[in-house]
């Protein structure tokens, strides 16, 4: 069976589940807002790659996030402005000197099996997580958590079970930090901190994230999957709220092709797709009620390997800050991707809640002075007319976006610097892969924030981070960081902190994001006010066509 007709065959039992559900949705009404609802309550949207992982556990990217948001619920969800709001936790409280935790539990959530959800799987899942054999690319997150004894933990000198968390009874849950963290409610939204059940995963080992096999406590349960085709959620009838959960399914359809996804969601073939580089202009002029632009705590870099395995030439800072001086950021925003993007001199989102943008030399220079600033000092690093030639390997994965980006940085660096590039692409998980083993000279990067503090963007730049993919290590960069997490005011720290990052230049930032995408105008709530983009099925439906 080919794709298009597995899609349309699906699309007959969305019709015939539509009917089996008309009675349920019909001439209903949303109980707050009074609109109409549809009879077809299905969400399908398009994600460019396949999820590496859809265990909470493991999940590192932020489509595997989504999924795993909605298949499972963490002990805090975020609201519709990503305010942290109740989950499994009807709330906590904090002790006075701000080191410990303790969670109120609802007594009725429970796990697609009809179990209970426990304090004992949050503290099985954390530690899980934490634990060095189950080598998780997020154990590094859990660190950040500063739960009492995790460094050791991750380390492997400490066993799991001496983690800060302990369940006081099925309850309640109490988790100890070695220090304040303000933000910490924060964190537990986060997919890595959502409980796993231990018993199915004991059963079924790897294979437990399979259909049929998996357990999942979310709004929602696997269907169906198909890899680098689909995967399918249906409603959790388990679930604590899922008699105010309105989508009753959500599909999310892998297509590595943008124009060819938007091609397909014009012609109605499914509800939210990206926008293309460059064409958000047009389509929201032709389509004003459907085309959205937001901004969206994401940065976009280039890695610059500068670990052992990397080129010579990238260990000197000089050609560094040449190639980062020589990208026409606003060319980029306004003509390549051209979607409400910004341009970014540091690594920080300009949204992100509590900071201000450190004042960047470079950012208030012209392109013109920026250019001739990089061939002065591609010329004192031996480069450039009249010095060496250099070439780079610049890696990305498979996207029209990405490879729009690159061949203009490319052809910007080849006219200011006289450098070639030559462009290789890799589909999603062998480039993850490549990037982490730091087999690249230059790599595309994104990162998009775990939590709405600017520590969620610098600390992936700390020597012992796991996604530090460019191989950075500067002791006083860690110090500044570390000195932050306790900081009354951390902001000066984190002036400082970008500082040294504009200093080094270990990566390039490039531009800060906005989502970009298409929605149907038959889907709402939505949370375009969620700097993070988190969004939850759950919180979604879809109203009646007048």
């Amino acid at each position: 069976m080919t794709l298009k007709t597995r899609l349309l065959a699906g699309a007959a039992l969305i019709a015939m589940a539509g009917v089996a559900h008309a009675e349920s949705h019909a001439m209903m009404e949303h109980p707050e807002t009074g609109e109409k609802l549809a009879a077809d309550q299905s969400f399908t949207y398009r994600v460019l790659d396949e999820f590496p992982s859809i265990d909470p556990n493991l999940i590192e990217d932020v489509e595997g996030s989504h999924i795993g948001r909605n298949l499972f619920e963490g002990l805090m969800n975020q609201d519709e402005k990503g305010d942290v709001v109740p989950g499994v936790a009807t709330g906590y409280e904090v002790s006075e000197d701000g080191l410990t935790y303790t969670f109120t539990l609802r007594d009725d959530a429970k796990w697609s099996n009809g179990e209970p959800v426990t304090a004992n799987d949050f503290v099985y899942s954390w530690q899980r997580a934490a634990d060095p054999a189950t080598a998780s690319e997020y154990q590094w997150y859990m660190g950040l958590m500063k739960i009492a004894n995790v460094d050791e933990v991750i380390a492997g000198d400490m066993e799991p079970s001496e983690l800060g968390v302990k369940a006081i009874d099925d309850h309640t849950l109490e988790v100890t930090l070695s220090q304040r963290l303000p933000y910490f409610p924060q964190m537990v939204t986060h997919t890595t901190t959502f409980p796993v059940p231990k018993a199915t995963i004991e059963e079924h080992g790897d294979a437990w994230t399979q259909p049929g096999n998996m357990v999942s406590n979310g709004a929602y349960v696997l269907e169906d999957r198909v890899p680098q085709e689909y995967i399918t959620l249906k409603k959790n009838p388990e679930y604590w709220d899922a008699e105010n959960v309105i989508i009753e399914e959500v599909k999310a359809l892998i297509i590595n092709d943008e124009n060819q996804a938007l091609t397909r969601y014009l012609a109605g073939e499914f509800d939210q797709t990206d926008v293309p580089a460059g064409q958000f202009p047009r389509l929201a002029e032709e389509h004003p009620t459907e085309a959205v632009s937001v901004p969206n705590l994401c940065t976009y870099y280039y890695n610059l390997n500068v670990s052992e395995s990397g080129p010579e030439a990238l260990k000197d800072p000089k050609v560094r800050e040449a190639l980062y001086l020589a990208i026409d950021r606003d060319v980029i925003v306004e003509n390549v991707v051209a979607g409400g993007q910004k341009p970014a001199y540091t690594l920080t989102h300009w949204a992100t809640a509590g900071f201000e943008v450190p004042s960047v030399e470079a950012a208030q220079m012209s392109q013109q002075e920026r250019n001739e600033r990089a061939k002065e000092l591609f010329a004192e690093a031996g480069y450039g007319e009249g010095g060496e030639s250099l070439s780079f390997d610049l890696l990305y994965n498979t996207s029209e976006s990405h490879k729009q980006v690159a061949t203009a940085i490319g052809q910007m660096w080849k006219q200011t610097l006289g450098v070639d590039i030559s462009m290789a692409n890799m589909e999603w998980q062998t480039f993850l892969e490549e990037r982490h083993n730091k087999n690249y000279e230059i790599a595309r990067a994104g990162w998009c924030a775990d939590y709405n503090e600017a520590s969620s963007f610098l600390d992936i730049m700390d020597s012992g981070s796991s996604y530090n993919d460019s191989g950075f290590n500067n002791a006083d960069y860690d110090g500044l960081l570390a000195e932050a997490k306790t900081a009354e005011d951390p902001l000066p720290l984190y002036t400082q902190a970008e500082e040294i990052l504009t200093q080094e230049f270990p990566i390039l930032p490039i531009y800060h994001y906005a989502t970009v995408f298409m929605m149907d105008d038959t889907i709402k709530g939505y949370p375009l006010e969620n700097a993070q983009d988190n969004w939850y099925a759950k919180d979604l439906y879809r109203v009646a066509e007048e």
